[in-house]
């Protein structure tokens, strides 16, 4: 699909794209779970009938979803022990393939590159990596992922370890300074074509663990089962500290985000970053267009029921 620029008088008034996944996303049709326990044996016991009588798993099992992603990374994109933390974040890999692509479409647009060449910055890789991994593998990718958190980045480290061919591709890189995000990470005279980030949703740990006991609710409502009892921390999709709440959410993250690109707007061709909670989309743009981005873009994407849309912009 082609993504229409927007003139500038037009930036603040971007319509999102809808549509499901990619098209060029490998799981436009669902989850092969015969073909992913044979390429991934340890998926075998979590793979059972749901409801409807087809095969699945039970996605409100923390070790299920990581074993089914670990499943998907090695079948679908050649990446080999994959795994992370208990607790740490674990990320939908149809979701994450899909910001790639739209990435990918972006630098399509007047960019006679090799794709070799595409440098990538993941802002808070946390300990899964998953757009450097992605990017690496899906287009060929150089990529940076940064984190706060050096238990994160040695969990990463470990997966490139594990596969050599990542060695000279993705590389991480320590931010010192909680109050910077790309100031101590971009370094000077360094250039990437974009940046990708998954900014904490939530203000507080209560408020993440609430958000996180809805998801399960949304699930089981799904499969017509009864509301889930009220779990620990580590829930189905995890998520340790920074990865999904800090102090004044999502909302004070890209206020942040957004101020701090425009200090490395000759630095980066596109900044972007996922919105999750829609309220958060207006003032953002608003705010990009009032430090003088030339170009700025709302990417709508879905996944079953889920709604997710990314926020990219320019000033180059």
């Amino acid at each position: 699909m082609t993504v229409t620029p927007l003139h500038r008088s037009e930036k603040n008034r971007a319509r999102p794209i809808r549509k499901g996944l990619h098209p060029k996303n490998l799981h436009n049709q669902g989850y092969d779970f015969p073909a992913l326990v044979k390429s991934h044996p340890a998926l075998a016991p979590h793979v059972k009938p749901n409801a409807h009588g087809e095969l699945s798993i039970d996605f409100a099992d923390p070790l299920a979803v990581k074993t089914l992603n670990a499943a998907l990374l090695n079948r679908y994109y050649n990446i080999a022990d994959w795994d992370i933390p208990e607790g740490a974040l674990c990320p939908p890999i149809p979701g994450r393939a899909d910001y790639i692509h739209y990435m990918a479409d972006l630098l399509e647009c007047g960019l006679g590159r090799k794709q070799s060449s595409i440098k990538l910055l993941d802002i808070g890789t946390g300990a899964n990596g998953i757009y450097p991994l992605l990017a690496c593998q899906i287009y060929g990718w150089q990529c940076v992922g940064s984190d706060i958190n050096p238990q994160s980045l040695e969990n990463v480290a470990t997966i490139i370890t594990h596969n050599p061919t990542l060695k000279d591709r993705f590389t991480l890189r320590t931010q010192h300074d909680k109050k910077h995000i790309f100031e101590g990470v971009i370094q000077a005279g360094e250039f990437f074509d974009v940046s990708v980030c998954n900014p904490p949703f939530h203000a507080s740990l209560d408020e993440a663990l609430k958000g996180s006991q809805l998801k399960l609710n949304n699930l089981a409502r799904s499969r017509g089962e009864p509301k889930a009892k009220n779990q620990s921390p580590t829930l189905n999709f995890g998520g340790l500290g920074a990865e999904l709440w800090c102090k004044g959410g999502e909302q004070l993250f890209l206020k942040k985000l957004i101020r701090e690109s425009q200090a490395y707007a000759t630095q980066c061709r596109w900044f972007s970053s996922l919105v999750s909670k829609s309220d958060n989309v207006k003032p953002a743009k608003k705010l990009i267009g009032k430090l003088g981005a030339v170009d700025i873009r709302e990417i709508e994407m879905k996944q079953g029921n889920k709604i997710t849309r990314v926020l990219a912009w320019t000033f180059i």
